[in-house]
């Protein structure tokens, strides 16, 4: 069996934000995406950054593919702030405004760009039924949303794997992206579960060397997913 290739998206949630820039710098584009986590203090108990840095990455890395994930309550309100900040993807929760869900992915789209849904680790997948024809990306949240360095849930996976039947059944594209807690001891377990899409923050950037520990991350995937015959 067949599958595309699973993609890596540091999240600078987890560099040290006076050193923002050096530390994607300090990944040597080993990248495939750069992952930014906008909290609003309501929806999850912690503040982070704002449409301002989405553009700052946006006039810096113009090729980048930056993946934006609005962990915030008043999606009415603060959605309109991102659609023109230079994300490439918006992903929004499908726990913050359920009835507004649907509209708020339509008005992602509308705007040119990507759209991804997520759920918390105590939502079940079933919540996303309804938009998996309108997704690109569905994110599974393995910790609990709001702080970085948390260990992975390691019952989130069979939410992705839950996910992935449901994309095959429904022949569905959209990808899966897993965030929280993944390192290299994990993250072939998320791959082989049908993650698509690592984020990983406190992993990477707490490393002495990110690039390198971004290649062992990768090196792991491609390594279980050969074994298992899954590869791309």
């Amino acid at each position: 069996m067949k599958r595309r290739a699973v993609l890596f998206a540091p999240s600078v949630l987890g560099a040290d934000p006076l050193r923002l820039a050096e530390a994607v710098e300090s990944l040597q584009g080993r990248q495939d995406w750069l992952h930014l986590d906008i909290m609003d203090g309501h929806f999850v108990r912690n503040l982070s950054f704002g449409p301002h840095l989405a553009r700052a990455m946006r006039r810096r890395w113009p090729d980048a593919f930056i993946d934006v994930h609005l962990m915030v309550d008043r999606l009415d309100t603060a959605l309109s702030l991102f659609l023109d900040s230079g994300a490439s993807l918006i992903t929004v929760h499908a726990e913050a405004e359920p009835q507004l869900l649907h509209a708020v992915l339509s008005s992602i789209r509308s705007a040119g760009l990507k759209a991804g849904a997520a759920i918390g680790p105590a939502t079940p997948v079933e919540v996303l039924r309804p938009v998996l024809g309108c997704i690109d990306l569905a994110l599974v949240m393995s910790v609990t949303p709001g702080f970085g360095g948390q260990g992975m849930i390691e019952e989130t996976l069979e939410r992705t794997r839950e996910l992935a039947q449901l994309r095959a059944a429904g022949g569905h594209s959209y990808l899966i992206q897993m965030d929280g807690g993944l390192n290299k001891d994990n993250v072939a377990r998320a791959a082989l579960a049908g993650c698509d899409v690592v984020v990983a923050g406190s992993a990477v950037f707490s490393s002495p060397a990110p690039a390198e520990y971004l290649e062992e991350m990768k090196s792991k995937v491609k390594e279980a997913l050969a074994d298992a015959g899954i590869g791309s």
